[in-house]
């Protein structure tokens, strides 16, 4: 193909670009959507957002327009949501408004609106849910042996970071074994040896294919889809990520298949196996596409979401010695050396559990939240916002909203603590977001973060390869996710 061949092709690309934007101009401009900048034919507001931190530009522009506002990915409208108050109503006070699972292109080229999480089919999403609910509840989940599985995990956990001898290690390339374990438990009915080359490939996969959905490349690709997917570059590596994951979840769920005891379902992919057997009605959701979907992105989300935060609590932790030490206390006086921490335990240690939640809140996981949809035509805050608009609930505003809480910007336990120094639940608190979409696994994250921590904590001393003042505890990536940057440290025997 010569250069002028090269030319008519671009041309005709922005000449169809432009054909669609004039026909979709008129359409939006019969609704009065929220104020923003004003956007670019083809590039929407590409250049307010073009830095590569968009949670940064989303922030700055709120600014400017205030709590609610428009921005244009491309061709795509986009309210943004920021602040308690705001984001409240999108989550719970008018929720079904907004209960539609919103437009993730990067994810949605694969899951392709099917599965619990990424559907934004209302019917799928309610029996899938309903399901999976039920199901994991069966299988323990919040219960007593989902528990004990944890404190095995965490033992094996701490068992390997004693192998290390005191010296420097990356803290991931460790917790996200456990965490994996556990979810592989859960969904499949079997864990892996720490070494075993299935665990350590799914987990390089998941990460890597969730950091570049957060990276710039991933960034880009929520605004131009159509064309960036035929475009070079790291988004190409998540796809392919992507897809190893889909295929190893198809292999295993093939895997729990053929061992099926339709008497004796053992875990979750068991139970919707004999959920599909027995369902003949032909609009029911009950079936295999559903079921890798489903089985992947709880898999997905559980691991990376447990993994990441507590790759970040070490850090923390190192980096505020002070604080280290009184949980290092608390834990010396109500569990001691002797058995195995337990979800219970928090109660009684109202300064730890004040910085569990602290840790949460500061390194503000999941920032933009995960995308929402109108399910009707509706009126929000004096705006005619019509069905299917895809909607950002900002967390990152409401974890560090000043009006809920005394230090936003700092990392300080007293977030959740009260002048006695017993702990305080505060409403703003949405790490995983809430309402009726809520994270399917938030009550075993936070088993996992509780149980597992503390256990690490009860055997080690946490040693850092430079003095705290020197730590860097600002995100390494900012998108989707944060992320930490990659440290190494020690783990001291107490």
């Amino acid at each position: 193909m010569d250069f002028s061949e090269h030319v008519a092709l671009l041309l005709t690309a922005v000449g169809t670009c432009l054909i669609l934007f004039l026909s979709v101009k008129p359409f939006w401009g019969k609704w009065n959507l929220p104020p923003g900048p004003t956007p670019l034919p083809i590039l929407g507001n590409y250049v307010q957002l073009r830095g590569g931190d968009i949670v940064k530009s989303l922030l700055k522009l709120s600014e400017k327009y205030g709590e609610v506002f428009t921005v244009y990915l491309g061709f795509r409208p986009v309210i943004v949501v920021t602040g308690y108050k705001a984001v409240k109503e999108v989550y719970v006070d008018r929720g079904d408004d907004f209960l539609a699972r919103g437009d993730l292109a990067y994810f949605d080229l694969f899951y392709k609106n099917y599965g619990i999480a990424f559907t934004s089919n209302m019917d799928r999403w309610r029996q899938l849910r309903r399901f999976s609910i039920s199901t994991m509840r069966d299988f323990g989940m919040g219960k007593g042996n989902t528990e004990q599985q944890i404190q095995e995990e965490a033992q094996c956990l701490v068992a390997e970071f004693k192998k290390t001898k005191e010296t420097f290690v990356e803290p991931r390339h460790y917790i996200s074994k456990a965490t994996c374990n556990v979810l592989f438990t859960i969904m499949f009915g079997s864990r892996h040896e720490y070494e075993d080359k299935a665990l350590l490939n799914v987990i390089a996969l998941i990460h890597t294919a969730l950091s570049i959905a957060s990276s710039r490349w991933g960034q880009l690709y929520e605004m131009f889809p159509l064309v960036m997917r035929f475009i070079p570059g790291k988004h190409q590596k998540g796809f392919n990520c992507m897809k190893e994951i889909l295929q190893f979840t198809e292999k295993r769920v093939e895997i729990n298949k053929k061992m099926l005891d339709k008497n004796n379902p053992r875990n979750y992919v068991d139970a919707f196996l004999i959920k599909m057997e027995k369902e003949n009605n032909p609009k029911s959701e009950f079936h295999l596409t559903n079921l890798v979907n489903s089985t992947l992105q709880i898999f997905f989300a559980g691991v990376e979401t447990t993994s990441t935060t507590l790759t970040y609590s070490l850090l923390l932790l190192m980096k505020y010695p002070d604080v280290l030490a009184k949980v290092h206390k608390e834990i010396d006086k109500v569990i001691g050396q002797e058995r195995c921490p337990k979800i219970d335990d928090r109660y009684q240690m109202p300064f730890t559990d004040a910085v569990i939640h602290e840790i949460q809140r500061f390194i503000d996981l999941i920032p933009m939240g995960v995308p929402r949809k109108t399910t009707k035509d509706i009126t929000y805050r004096g705006h005619a916002i019509p069905k299917n608009t895809n909607v950002f609930p900002m967390l990152t505003s409401v974890l560090k909203d000043p009006s809920c809480f005394p230090y936003p910007n700092e990392f300080n336990p007293k977030n959740f603590l009260d002048e006695n120094g017993q702990f305080k639940k505060n409403d703003a608190f949405m790490p995983l977001a809430m309402g009726k979409r809520i994270c399917l696994g938030e009550g075993l994250v936070r088993m996992e973060l509780f149980v597992i921590l503390i256990t690490i904590l009860q055997n080690f001393n946490l040693k850092a390869p430079a003095p705290p003042e020197d730590l860097d505890i600002t995100p390494d990536i900012s998108g989707l996710g944060n992320f930490p940057k990659l440290y190494k440290m020690a783990f001291i025997p107490r």
